[in-house]
């Protein structure tokens, strides 16, 4: 079997994105697409806009593995905001409430991060791409529908904190797939008495991939093809790394 990240039926492989702030996992593909002139071609794990960091692209005959990709755990680094609650649980919403923020130590805030560890259950956000009845919640929640969301088993392997600079908390977390890291946030800041929002994320490792092969999502408009398709991580290569 060729190495080379081509058959008869175009590019076949992975590309690993390094996604920039205020744009869609959806915009991600978009821009592949034309970059390397395929139409098969989708994504594993949306990143919301104001989050940056790692999307993996499948292509061509990797198009088949995406759910096994999307089923593996991730890592994000981020930024919580005490004293602040939003309608999306992150810095993007409209702020519902806001509460004055008790000069906590690092203890009471790493106790509130260790209530969420190992699994747990966690209720999804309303603004978020779950559908109900066909139907994605956020696109209810704009029209102001809430729907009673059912709780979903997460789990979280480890966290660790690494600045509090009070009302920010920036901290390091290696979750379960399906995992609501502004949910997380907002949930922190629920048990602190304070609230909390998501002020800022970056996810940096998706299974076994991380951002050291990642291409930033501005370098895709000006990369000659040939370049892109090199940096295209074979269907080989990822059955050795996952050690299939």
């Amino acid at each position: 079997m060729s190495n080379h990240p081509f058959d008869a039926d175009g590019p076949s492989g992975v590309l690993l994105i390094d996604k920039a702030e205020d744009m869609t996992s959806h915009d991600v593909v978009a821009i592949a697409r034309r970059a390397l002139n395929t139409k098969k071609i989708g994504h594993c794990g949306t990143l919301d806009p104001m989050a940056t960091g790692l999307l993996m692209l499948v292509i061509g005959r990797a198009t088949k593995i995406q759910d096994l990709l999307m089923s593996e755990d991730k890592q994000y680094v981020g930024t919580l905001t005490l004293g602040a609650t939003t309608s999306t649980q992150d810095r993007q919403g409209e702020i519902l409430e806001t509460k004055p923020v008790e000069d906590f130590s690092s203890e009471q805030i790493r106790a509130a991060f260790d209530r969420y560890m190992g699994d747990f259950e966690q209720i999804p956000p309303m603004v978020s791409a779950i559908k109900k009845d066909g139907v994605p919640l956020y696109k209810l929640a704009r029209k102001g529908i809430e729907i009673v969301r059912e709780p979903r088993k997460v789990h979280i392997t480890n966290y660790s904190i690494s600045r509090i600079e009070l009302p920010e908390v920036d901290f390091t977390v290696d979750c379960s797939k399906g995992f609501y890291v502004r949910t997380y946030a907002h949930d922190i800041g629920a048990d602190l008495g304070c609230g909390a929002h998501l002020s800022a994320l970056r996810r940096t490792r998706s299974g076994k991939f991380t951002l050291d092969r990642a291409i930033p999502v501005a370098d895709l408009k000006t990369t000659p093809r040939e370049e892109l398709y090199k940096a295209l991580i074979s269907l080989a290569e990822i059955s050795l790394m996952r050690g299939a």
